[in-house]
C-alpha cells in the first residue's frame, strides 16, 4: 500500500513538472505575440498630436493612427511608420518620408512640438512632405530631440535660417536639409562642430553664400563620409588648410556652385579616400591638377561643364595632361563641355588601362577633341555609355568599336568622320540601344536583310548617306522610338512595313530627302507625337494620322487634298 502511494506520488510529481515545464515553453510564443512591443499611453498621445496638425493626407498615410477601435488598433507601435523599441515599448523611428511613391503620398501641415515627447526617438524621416514649423521655418525645437541618430527634413519647403540649435543633435550621424523647394539658408555652420559623429551631410539647394570659411567647418568633422553641397551658392573653394582632418569622405558633391578660381587651387584633390565626387558647373578653369592621378580610390568623376566664360590665360587651350591610368576602380569619367582641347588618342592613352577595366562611362561631348578614334578603343570592354559627339573627331569610325558588346549607348554626332559604317561595326554590339552618328561625312551601307543584334530604341543618322534606297534593315528594329534620317540622300517610296515596323516611334524626321508616292494609308494605328516629312516628293492625299500627334511639318511636298478633321 505505501509502495502504492509513493509511486503514485512520484507519478504525479512528474505530472507538476511537465505541466510546469509545458507552460514555460508556451510563454515565449504567448510573449511572442508582444514581439510587437506595446504602445506607450503618453508617445500615443504624442503621436496622435502630430496627426491633428496635418491638415491634408490624401494618400491616408496616417489613417491608421486612431484612438479609437480595437486594441491592437490603438497600439501606437503598429501604425504605419511608426517602429517601437522591442526592449523597452519606446517609439524610436518615425518614418514618414515621402520616398519615391506613386501616386504620391504626402502630408501637408505643421510640424507639432508634441514631437518632444518622443524623447527615446532615433530615427526622424519627414522628407517630401508640405510641412512647415512657425512661420514657415524649420523647426528650432527639433534640436532637442538628443537621442536623434537620422535626421531626415529634405524637401520640404522650409523658408528662413536653418537653426543651430541642430547642433545639440551630437549623437546625429545622418543629416539631410537639402531644399529645392524652398528658401533656406545658413551664414554660420559653426553648429555643425558640436556633431562630431555626423557622417552624411546633405545642404544641397540651402544658400552659403555667405559662409565664406565652410572647408574649415567641413574640415572639422572627421567622421564624415558624404558631404552634399550643391547649389549652396558657395563662392570659394580654395581656402588654405593647414591639415586635412577628412580621411573618412568617400562622396563629395559640390556641383552647381560658381568657385570662379582656377581648378588646380581648389582642396579637393588632396582626398585621396574619394570614391564620388562631383564639381560639374563649378566654373573652375585652366589645367586639370595632376594630383587626380593619385585618387585611386575614385569611382565617379564628373568635372563636366566647366566653362568659365570669364577672361583667364590658361584656361582656353585644357589639354588633358594628367594621367589617370591608376585609378583603376574608375567606372564613370564625365568632361562634357570643359574646353578640352587636343589628340583624341592621346587622351585615350591617359585613361585606366587596368585588366580588367571599370570604367563604364565615358561623356567627352561637347569639346575640341581632334584626330582619329584609336583602333584600340575596343580594349575598353566595360564601357557602356560612350559620348565623343560634338567634337572635331576625324577618320573613319574603326570596326574594333564593334567589339563593345556592353555599350548601350554610342554618340559620335557632330563630327568631322568620313568613311563606311556597316554591320561589321555593330557585329559583336548586342546590347546597344542609342546610336548617333549624325552630321558626319559617313556612308551607311547596311544589307537590307541584316538584322542587328541589338534592340535599337534611339537611331539619329541625319546627313549621313542612306539611300538611295530606303534602308530596309531598319524594318527589324520594332523597339525603336526615336528616328532621324533626314537629309540621308533616300530617294524611294515608304515601304509597305513602313507603320508596323515603326509603330512604337514618337519622333521621326525623315525631312530633306527625296521621297515620292503616296503616304501609308495605315499610318493612324502609329504612336507619333513628333513627325517631319517636309521637302520631300510626297504626292496624293494625306491619310488619317496618330491621333496623338503633336507637331506635323508636311511642307514643301506635293499632297494635296484636306487634312483630316481628326488631325486638325
Amino acid at each position: 500500500m505505501h509502495r502504492l502511494a509513493a509511486a503514485m506520488l512520484v507519478l504525479l510529481c512528474c505530472c507538476c513538472l511537465f505541466l510546469a515545464t509545458q507552460q514555460q515553453q508556451l510563454q515565449p510564443a504567448a510573449g511572442g505575440n508582444r514581439a510587437s512591443p506595446s504602445c506607450i499611453p503618453h508617445e500615443r498621445d504624442a503621436l496622435l498630436a502630430f496627426k491633428h496638425g496635418i491638415t491634408s493626407d490624401p494618400g491616408g498615410v496616417l489613417s491608421s493612427w486612431r484612438r479609437d477601435g480595437r486594441h491592437d488598433e490603438q497600439d501606437c507601435c503598429r501604425w504605419r511608420g511608426v517602429r517601437c523599441s522591442n526592449r523597452t515599448s519606446h517609439v524610436h523611428e518615425l518614418r514618414l518620408g515621402r520616398g519615391g511613391t506613386f501616386p504620391p503620398e504626402y502630408l501637408a501641415g505643421q510640424i507639432s512640438p508634441s514631437l518632444l515627447a518622443l524623447d527615446h526617438l532615433e530615427h526622424l524621416d519627414l522628407s517630401g512632405n508640405d510641412l512647415e514649423g512657425p512661420t514657415r521655418r524649420l523647426p528650432e525645437f527639433l534640436g532637442s530631440l538628443k537621442n536623434l541618430k537620422y535626421l531626415d527634413l529634405s524637401e520640404i519647403p522650409f523658408y528662413g535660417g536653418v537653426p543651430p540649435q541642430l547642433g545639440n543633435l551630437s549623437r546625429l550621424q545622418f543629416l539631410d536639409l537639402s531644399n529645392f523647394r524652398g528658401g533656406t539658408n545658413s551664414t554660420n555652420l559653426s553648429w555643425l562642430t558640436h556633431i562630431p559623429s555626423i557622417q552624411y551631410l546633405n545642404l544641397g539647394g540651402v544658400n552659403l553664400s555667405t559662409v565664406a570659411d565652410w572647408p574649415r567647418v567641413m574640415n572639422m568633422l572627421p567622421s564624415l563620409r558624404a558631404l552634399h553641397l550643391s547649389f549652396c551658392s558657395l563662392a570659394s573653394a580654395n581656402q588654405s588648410l593647414p591639415h586635412l582632418n577628412l580621411t573618412n569622405l568617400e562622396e563629395l558633391d559640390a556641383s552647381q556652385n560658381s568657385f570662379h578660381h582656377p581648378m588646380v587651387t581648389s582642396r579637393f584633390w588632396n582626398i585621396t579616400s574619394l570614391r564620388f565626387l562631383h564639381l560639374n558647373y563649378t566654373s573652375m578653369y585652366g589645367q586639370f591638377p595632376d594630383a587626380l592621378g593619385d585618387m585611386t580610390s575614385l569611382q565617379v568623376l564628373d568635372l563636366s561643364f566647366n566653362y568659365y566664360d570669364g577672361d583667364y590665360d590658361d584656361g582656353k587651350d585644357r589639354i588633358m595632361t594628367m594621367d589617370l591610368k591608376n585609378l583603376c576602380n574608375l567606372e564613370v569619367l564625365n568632361l562634357e563641355l570643359s574646353h578640352l582641347y587636343g589628340d583624341l588618342a592621346e587622351l585615350f592613352r591617359n585613361l585606366p588601362r587596368c585588366s580588367p577595366n571599370k570604367l563604364q562611362e565615358l561623356y567627352l561631348g561637347w569639346n575640341h577633341l581632334t584626330r582619329m578614334l584609336p583602333r584600340w578603343i575596343g580594349q575598353f570592354m566595360s564601357l557602356v555609355v560612350l559620348d565623343l559627339g560634338r567634337n572635331y573627331i576625324t577618320g573613319h569610325v574603326p570596326y574594333e568599336i564593334g567589339k563593345l558588346s556592353n555599350l548601350t549607348n554610342l554618340d559620335l554626332s557632330i563630327n568631322k568622320l568620313d568613311g563606311t559604317i556597316t554591320e561589321e561595326h555593330f557585329a559583336s554590339a548586342r546590347s546597344l540601344q542609342y546610336i548617333g552618328l549624325s552630321y558626319n561625312a559617313l556612308k551607311i551601307e547596311i544589307s537590307s536583310d541584316w538584322q542587328p543584334p541589338s534592340t535599337l530604341e534611339y537611331v539619329s543618322f541625319a546627313s549621313c548617306q542612306m539611300g538611295p534606297l530606303f534602308p530596309g534593315w531598319l524594318q527589324w528594329n520594332v523597339s525603336i522610338a526615336y528616328l532621324d534620317i533626314s537629309s540621308a540622300g533616300i530617294a524611294d517610296r515608304l515601304p509597305q512595313w513602313f507603320s508596323d515596323a515603326f509603330s512604337n516611334v514618337w519622333f521621326m524626321n525623315i525631312s530633306n530627302n527625296q521621297l515620292n508616292g503616296t503616304l501609308p494609308a495605315d499610318m493612324g494605328s502609329m504612336s507619333l507625337q513628333e513627325l517631319y516629312l517636309s521637302s520631300n516628293k510626297l504626292t496624293g492625299q494625306i491619310p488619317m494620322l496618330p491621333p496623338n500627334i503633336q507637331t506635323l511639318d508636311l511642307s514643301n511636298n506635293l499632297l494635296s487634298g484636306p487634312l483630316p478633321s481628326a488631325t486638325r
